[in-house]
C-alpha cells in the first residue's frame, strides 16, 4: 500500500520536473508542457481516488490523537 503511494507521488513529481523543463525550454508551439500538466493532474486524481478508496476499505486508517 505504501509502495503504490511512493510510486504515485515520484510520478507526479517526475511530471513536475519535466513540465518544468519543457517551461523553460521548449518552443512556443510545443503542447509538451500540456501534456506533462495534464499527466500530472491524472495522476493526483488517481492519488486521491486510490486514497480515499483505501481509507473505505480499511487499508488505511488516521493516526489515534496522543
Amino acid at each position: 500500500m505504501k509502495l503504490v503511494i511512493i510510486i504515485i507521488l515520484v510520478a507526479i513529481l517526475a511530471s513536475l520536473g519535466s513540465g518544468l523543463w519543457f517551461l523553460a525550454k521548449d518552443d512556443q508551439g510545443s503542447t509538451r508542457l500540456l501534456t506533462a500538466l495534464k499527466i500530472r493532474v491524472l495522476l493526483s486524481a488517481i492519488l486521491i481516488g486510490f486514497l480515499v478508496f483505501g481509507y473505505f476499505q480499511g487499508w488505511i486508517s488516521p493516526h489515534a490523537p496522543l
